[in-house]
């Protein structure tokens, strides 16, 4: 028999909603009563707690997460005639930031359930102007890494893990973003702590901590104790306020990421249409659950559903594009997505983001089930 469950208020759930906390407001209003504004003291604590939380030697703030995918990729001196493997399937920053530098992204398809790179199809992609891999830890589900380390290192690339997604994510107990050259990390609102916009990169190497700080800050070095530009660099720093807002959520994010554990394990026992697959977890990975994302079967349509979830006061949408189905980069590379990158096509167009965030209840969670599970 079908239970019916209401919402507990008349509330729209949007898709996604940041848990700020009056301490975290308290934090940022002292730094804006210091007058003490851009990158100082309070990024530097931040960078050295993220370090202790991601067991690295450094961290690096930037201003977003796009800064420091391109931050790394100048860095490693990615440049015009390189190529990049990256996966078909992420948000379209991971292969602009590519482009920007003048080197080729080669895309690769995604596993269908994992939403990832799929690592069997890596080394076919691998070519002589071949420089880098950077996978995606898709939705906050870690990639194969340790496969992709592999296969780096026998064919000597450099590794980048964009990890925007997965903060507190792991594989065989390594935190993602901490296994290559650099990790990435975002701290967009959809992010598991968020300073509106900001970003950080971890790296174990001291050579490309310091450099990567250099170019973030108009390519001056300080290391003579004087201001010397020695790189041609950009603007990429974080703001004092913006380091204090995440400082709290830092501190909690441990509970966080185990509460959306525990939604999502309601979302896996609550969903029952048949023309859902939802996502699944295997082996040693965890699941920093940025987006509880499942794919839409026939005869079932996305964009229909999204329309009418909308009706039923829930906020919904695509999670990832199929980035070579993107007009700038089918006009460029003339790309036949569909057959191509099939499990990346399907993701982008047949895939639903469902509402996932610290400030919804179990009770929230069922209800927004029971809608999709009456959808025929």
């Amino acid at each position: 028999m079908e239970v019916n469950i209401k919402m507990t208020s008349n509330r729209f759930i949007p898709l996604a909603k940041p848990n700020i906390l009056e301490s975290d407001i308290e934090n940022v209003a002292k730094v804006l009563r210091s007058g003490m504004l851009v990158q100082g003291t309070e990024v530097l604590n931040l960078e050295k707690e993220l370090a202790d939380f991601l067991n690295v030697k450094h961290v690096i703030c930037l201003s977003n997460g796009t800064a420091t995918l391109h931050t790394a990729l100048m860095v490693l001196d990615i440049k015009e005639g390189d190529e990049v493997i990256i996966p078909a399937l992420s948000y379209v920053a991971t292969a602009n930031v590519i482009e920007r530098v003048g080197a080729t992204p080669i895309f690769v398809d995604v596993d269908e359930r994992s939403f990832n790179i799929d690592v069997t199809e890596i080394e076919a992609a691998i070519t002589s102007r071949t420089k880098a891999i950077m996978p995606v830890h898709e939705f906050g589900l870690v990639a194969d890494i340790g496969e992709i380390k592999r296969i780096s290192d026998k064919h000597n690339l450099f590794l980048i893990e964009d990890a925007a997604c997965a903060l507190g994510s792991s594989e065989n107990g390594k935190m993602a973003g901490t296994t290559g050259e650099f990790g990435s990390f975002s701290f967009h609102p959809r992010k598991a702590i968020t300073s509106g916009e900001g970003g950080c990169l971890c790296t174990n190497d001291d050579k490309l901590a310091e450099k990567a700080r250099i170019l973030r800050n108009h390519g001056i070095d300080m290391s003579s104790g004087e201001m010397t530009f020695v790189e041609a660099g950009l603007n990429y720093r974080m703001t004092d306020f913006q380091a204090a807002l995440l400082k709290g959520q830092l501190e909690r994010v441990k509970d966080t990421l185990s509460y959306k554990s525990d939604l999502s394990d309601c979302y896996n026992r609550s969903l029952t249409n048949p023309n859902i697959t939802v996502p699944i977890v295997k082996g040693t990975k965890t699941h920093a659950w940025q987006t509880y994302h499942v794919l839409i079967e026939s005869p079932l349509e996305r964009d229909q559903m999204i329309s009418k979830l909308k009706e039923k006061g829930i906020g919904t949408n695509y999670g990832a594009q199929c980035m070579p189905a993107q007009e700038f980069y089918f006009k460029k590379y003339k790309l036949d997505s569909k057959s191509l990158f099939p499990n990346a096509y399907k993701a982008y167009t047949q895939g639903l983001a469902l509402p996932l965030y610290e400030l919804l209840t179990i009770q929230d969670i069922e209800y927004i089930s029971q809608q999709v599970n009456q959808q025929k």
